[in-house]
């Protein structure tokens, strides 16, 4: 009876200790982890949610033709210039020829107009000579005129005496008519000559507008050929395709022997040595991130071994489940809160990608120093 008293204390008293010194462990574990929190943990964020990106180049063909000649395939490394593919340019070079044809038509045509300016300057001038000319026949016709009315009233006064017969006044009346007439026609002559001077003088302006202030050089119709001449040329040179960035080519679609309209994809060049990543912090997070706070970056393809340095240069305009093709629709009686996360672009140093490249779509792991006062 004594031992199993012995053995009772004995086994609570350890019960005893072994409480305590669990309850220690869970205060110690308790501080320990809230001066991580409140001292390490708080001066960072971090998520795995995060994947390299890059501003793709998307090679389109500026002319339509057919595909003659490709010297790139998927993965190949490129350099900004370096050609890509040819588009056979018959029909550009006969287009170039046409262009050239018609600006060489135009400047005829434009000093066909000079010389047409100086014909129809001479032909006003002539009608001008000839107002000069009709009204010399006027006043021609005016002398006859008052010549005819002298002779005609002097014989009408003899008339009653007998001195002048009939007849010969009859043909005083007559030459009276015919000069009246003859002046009457003069009139009319200069009015014409007037009327035709002026018509000369319009015409010289008319044309003459089309040519005032310019030359073979700055006239709007060959400006205008010109500007023909020079787009034509441009699709003659577009038919050689060039790479506009360094980068490597992804997802070409073109072969030889297609044809191709000018604005389809053809190729991506991803420019593998400017690549940048996008975390996606939750909301909670985000408090204290400023754009150009230090990060250090991991990805899955090298393993924790290989550490990016970079910076933060912004956030993005709105949540991913914003910019979905379906934005969610919350105003429901059966809405659930769900933590949203903002993209942060970061930027990586080029260096370090040159010396282990990554590829767009990878998967990363970002932390963003939160005690940088940037």
């Amino acid at each position: 009876m004594s031992d199993e008293t012995s053995s009772s204390v004995v086994d609570k008293s350890k019960r005893k200790n072994l409480l305590l010194g669990l309850g220690g462990a869970v205060v110690v574990i308790g501080g320990l982890w809230f001066l991580y929190e409140e001292f390490i943990a708080s001066g960072s964020v971090s998520t795995d949610n995060a994947y390299v990106a890059g501003e793709n180049a998307q090679v389109t063909p500026l002319t339509s033709g057919r595909v003659i000649d490709v010297l790139v395939t998927d993965t190949q490394p490129v350099r900004k210039g370096q050609l890509l593919f040819r588009i056979e340019d018959s029909d550009q070079q006969i287009a170039v020829q046409q262009a050239e044809a018609n600006l060489a038509m135009m400047q005829r045509k434009y000093g066909q107009s000079l010389a047409n300016n100086a014909a129809l300057g001479a032909a006003a001038g002539a009608s001008d000579a000839q107002i000069n000319t009709a009204r010399a026949g006027l006043a021609s016709a005016q002398a006859s005129l008052t010549k005819a009315e002298t002779d005609y009233k002097r014989r009408a006064a003899l008339a009653n005496t007998g001195a002048v017969s009939g007849d010969e006044l009859t043909t005083a009346r007559q030459a009276l008519d015919s000069a009246r007439a003859s002046y009457q026609e003069a009139q009319a002559g200069v009015a014409q000559a007037r009327e035709n001077a002026r018509s000369a003088r319009r015409q010289e302006e008319a044309a003459v507008a089309l040519t005032k202030g310019t030359n073979i050089q700055t006239a709007p119709e060959i400006l205008q050929a010109q500007a023909q001449l020079a787009q034509a040329r441009l699709d003659l040179q577009r038919t050689v395709v060039r790479a506009p960035i360094d980068g490597v080519v992804s997802k070409r679609t073109i072969q030889v022997g297609q044809r191709i309209q000018a604005g389809s994809p053809a190729m991506i060049v991803v420019p593998v040595g400017e690549l940048y990543v996008d975390a996606n912090f939750k909301e909670d997070q985000l408090a204290r991130v400023r754009p150009g706070q230090k990060a250090v970056l991991k990805s899955d393809l090298y393993g924790g071994k290989i550490e990016y340095h970079g910076k933060v240069v912004g956030f993005s305009g709105g949540t991913g489940a914003a910019f979905s093709l379906i934005p969610a629709q919350n105003a429901t009686g059966n809405w659930i809160k769900v933590v949203q996360r903002l993209p942060v672009r970061i930027q990586l140093d080029p260096r370090e990608l040159k010396e282990h490249p990554l590829r767009v779509g990878l998967s990363m792991e970002a932390e963003i120093d939160l005690t940088d006062a940037n």
